[in-house]
This record gives structure tokens, C-alpha cells and sequence, in this order.
């Protein structure tokens, strides 16, 4: 808050609550845009109650002076809290993680002996599974997409942003963090124009345009499964560019 509201708590509590009744909205999209990708059994009430935690957070955090948008500000805390409850709720489980592992791994090392960012059926290959078994594998992880570009870095107060956060907005509190964002968005912003067309137009309209993949799929003609399925490798391709960053 600002000097005038740290000296005047009842000014400052109005304008945190001020805050807090304008973005409510927001913060309850985040966390529908975020539920859309998980699997049915989570409790989605639980997600709300995170975002309105992380909204909260942010407007007793907030501080003006520093010249971040609230907004920006509160994205942020707001995607953490909802992050920390999917932890918490442990909904991944260990044949799941282990997959996207694999798939990871197998990724980066076609790209590192190719040379290049590889194919569906190279990567099905060297997995030796079928080109149709290796879309219902990365249907069966896609609920990893979700998390898979957050919560990878800290910056000075302990908070944790991601790669959500710099696609959304790069500015930050502190000179140091800056830096880093700008840096590994300007990376990011790269990676993403390396991807093939289809994940490229995909990651773009769902990250920047704020499409749903259903409206993404009537766009490209495409059905929403396989929308998915292609955002999904998009983000594993980007895990793997990106994943020297860390």
C-alpha cells in the first residue's frame, strides 16, 4: 500500500477491499480456465477457494509505488495459491509423472540428435509404440500441461512464477527479477516460434488470444482431442527448450 494507507489503516483496508471486489471475477476465471484441464474427480470448489486466497494475498501485498498493475501483480499469487492446493490435493500420481518424464526425456534427446524439434511418428518410434498409442500417451498426461509451465523459479520474496506468468506479463517488483523474466521470456517468445505451425497457432491463440481449446478447434477444424493433444507436445517441446534455463 501507499504511504498514506500504511499511515491510515482504515483508508488502507478500503482500498484493499476494493481491490479484492473488482478482480473477484478474475480470479474465480483463472481458476475455471485452470479446472477446464484436470481431471473430473477435483474438487473445483476447492480451486475457487484457493484463487480467492491468492487474490487476498495480493491486495494485502500490493504496493503501487513499485508501478506494477494489480492485476499482473495478482495473476501471479493467484495461479501459486491454486498450484499449491493441486499439490496438496497430490491428484498426480506416480505412472503419470513417470510418463511425462519419459516423454521429456525422449524429446530432448531426438532433438539433441537431430538437430531439430522432432516429429510425432520419430518421437512414437524411439518410444516403440505405435503413432496411435502415442497420442492416447500424451492424452493421458495432458493433464500435466496445466502446471508443466509454472512454479519454476522464485523471485525475491519467495513467490514462484513460471512460464505462464511471463507470457501474461514481464514486469516485476525488483531490478534482479526483471532481468531474469525478461531474459527467459525473450527465450520463451523463441521457443514458441519454433514450434511447428499447428502448436505454434495453438499456443498462441490459447495463451495470448485467452481461447478455450473447444473454440481453438472450431477455428483450425480440428477436434478438441486433438487440440490437446497438440498443446500437449507443445509444452513438452518447450519444457525442453527452456529446460537448461532453470
Amino acid at each position: 500500500m501507499t504511504q498514506e494507507t500504511s499511515d491510515n489503516p482504515e483508508a488502507g483496508n478500503q482500498v484493499r477491499d476494493e481491490l479484492i471486489v473488482a478482480h473477484l471475477n478474475h480470479a474465480r476465471r483463472i481458476a475455471r480456465k485452470i479446472a477446464a484441464h484436470l481431471p473430473p474427480h477435483l474438487d473445483r470448489d476447492d480451486l475457487m477457494s484457493a484463487a480467492v486466497i491468492g487474490l487476498i494475498m495480493a491486495a494485502n501485498r500490493f504496493d503501487p509505488t513499485r508501478g506494477v498493475q494489480f492485476i499482473s501483480f495478482a495473476e501471479q499469487r493467484i495461479r501459486g495459491t491454486i498450484l499449491d492446493e493441486l499439490r496438496a490435493q497430490d491428484w498426480l500420481t506416480r505412472s503419470l509423472r513417470e510418463k511425462f518424464k519419459l516423454l521429456e526425456t525422449k524429446f530432448a534427446e531426438l532433438e539433441h540428435q537431430l538437430g531439430r524439434d522432432p516429429a510425432s511418428d520419430e518421437v512414437a518410434e524411439s518410444m516403440g509404440m505405435s503413432l496411435e498409442d502415442y497420442f492416447c500417451l500424451l492424452d493421458d498426461v495432458r493433464y500435466l500441461s496445466v502446471v508443466s509451465l509454472d512454479n519454476s523459479w522464485e523471485d525475491n520474496e519467495g513467490a514462484t512464477f513460471g512460464l505462464l506468468d511471463l507470457i501474461e506479463d514481464v514486469s516485476n517488483d525488483g531490478p534482479h527479477d526483471q532481468i531474469v523474466r525478461r531474459q527467459t521470456a525473450d527465450r520463451l517468445q523463441e521457443a514458441i516460434g519454433e514450434l511447428p505451425d499447428k502448436e505454434k497457432e495453438i499456443v498462441s491463440r490459447y495463451y495470448y488470444e485467452d481461447k478455450s481449446l473447444k473454440e481453438i478447434g472450431k477455428v483450425m477444424n480440428l477436434k478438441e482431442s486433438r487440440i490437446c493433444q497438440l498443446h500437449g507436445q507443445a509444452i513438452l517441446r518447450l519444457r525442453v527448450k527452456l529446460r537448461l534455463l532453470r
